[in-house]
């Protein structure tokens, strides 16, 4: 390919995913320990849920052709109490807890409130009473041998009660891909050092780094990569043993721009060098050997807003979530702003009960952090519009849950 290869968003996006080709190797893990991890094999239901037909409320087990009619309470069963079915007494029922084991006998349970009326030895009985109420019945939820999470899967707090559901204690899981996170630029100092007037912070290996982090990855930190060509090939020549590599910065069209020559040098092919969007166009991806690599716009703004676009899906992706796009979701355009036809726009705002608020009326540079902290979403313009009307439908992305 040509040194620069400028494509399209959607042609970036697909291509950028396309660079992905194999799945890491597995291995198990504690069910406890297993928080945003991967699952690499499908979880089948070996305990039927419910395991056994059981109440769903404190009320009174009934044969439902009893419906209407003046009833002994036989007994009373508790959770976790042993029971004998065909047991049940003409003109009888039990009272029941919440959880426990219903007779195969009963097919109804007629919470306490609903009945006409009751002491401790006898209950009568509404006739409005509908069969089946308040009857868990063994395995209505799942049957064993049903999927109950599929293989590609991200583990959450409500994957880990479903497998507790099944007592399993471990699971097989993708191990975590390994990724390197590069700065560059002569002028960066650590968030550590002391910064003159003429210096600034590294911002972005901290935002990137910390971003990842929300999704479940853990990056290493590997430096600064200088303004100099012999210097950054020799930090890239080790690299080949991370899944991926991500950079920021030093890949326009400066003299000082080293990192895609550094690379290069070090069997990198580009898959494409430039994406027709602002913020953010100098964006490169590509493969190092086997390497994905990353590469970021240097300043704040478009490399968070390009990281989270592009680099969290691939990320995704290898990891072997076979969910790895972003969730979307509309809103009405509150206040209409203007952008630039002939390229995408990457919008930020605010997104609030599906009603998103442009973010300064669309006015601020791509250097910038506040407005990063400032909104909570953002969206995609189409090439061809020049202005985002008031009330019109949209379609944002959510890149942050605390605002």
């Amino acid at each position: 390919m040509s040194k620069f290869v400028t494509l399209s968003f959607d042609d970036a996006q697909k291509v950028s995913l396309s660079l992905v080709t194999k799945t890491p190797p597995t291995e198990w893990v504690a069910t406890n320990l297993s928080l945003k991890r991967v699952l690499a094999e499908d979880i089948i239901c070996r305990k039927n849920l419910p395991s056994f037909n059981n109440a769903a409320l404190d009320g009174f087990a009934i044969r439902h052709v009893d419906a209407g009619k003046s009833l002994v309470i036989q007994d009373t069963i508790y959770a976790g109490m042993s029971i004998e079915d065909n047991k049940l007494a003409q003109n009888a029922c039990y009272k029941i807890m919440t959880g426990a084991q219903a007779p195969c006998e009963i097919d109804t349970i007629v919470p306490f409130e609903n009945a006409l009326s009751y002491d401790e030895n006898s209950v009568q009985l509404p006739e409005n009473i509908k069969k089946g109420d308040a009857l868990r019945l063994k395995g209505e939820e799942q049957e064993v041998g049903s999927i109950l999470l599929k293989k590609g899967e991200l583990i959450t707090s409500q994957t880990i009660a479903m497998l507790a559901s099944q007592g399993i204690t471990n699971i097989c899981v993708y191990k975590k891909i390994s990724i390197a996170i590069f700065s560059t630029g002569d002028e960066l100092k650590e968030p550590w050092e002391n910064a003159s007037q003429e210096e600034i912070y590294n911002i972005n290996s901290s935002a990137i780094i910390s971003l990842l982090q929300e999704y479940g990855f853990e990056a290493s930190y590997c430096g600064v990569v200088p303004d100099n060509l012999e210097e950054s090939i020799s930090y890239f020549s080790g690299m080949k043993k991370f899944d991926v590599v991500v950079t920021s910065g030093g890949i326009s069209m400066g003299e000082a721009d080293f990192v895609e020559q550094a690379l290069k040098t070090n069997g990198f092919i580009s898959s494409f060098h430039g994406i027709n969007i602002k913020p953010g166009k100098p964006t490169m991806m590509g493969k190092m050997g086997e390497t994905i690599v990353c590469s970021m716009p240097g300043n704040p703004l478009a490399a968070y807003v390009n990281a989270f676009l592009f680099l969290v899906p691939v990320l995704k992706k290898l990891q072997g979530m076979t969910n790895f796009e972003h969730q979307k979701v509309l809103a009405h355009n509150e206040k209409s702003f203007k952008v630039k036809a002939g390229r995408v726009n990457i919008v930020l705002g605010k997104l609030e009960n599906q009603k998103f608020f442009v973010h300064r009326d669309n006015k601020y540079g791509s250097g910038m952090i506040t407005p990063l902290i400032q909104s909570n979403a953002l969206i995609v313009t189409d090439e061809s519009i020049s202005e985002i009307p008031s009330q019109s439908l949209i379609t944002t992305y959510i890149y942050s849950n605390y605002l």
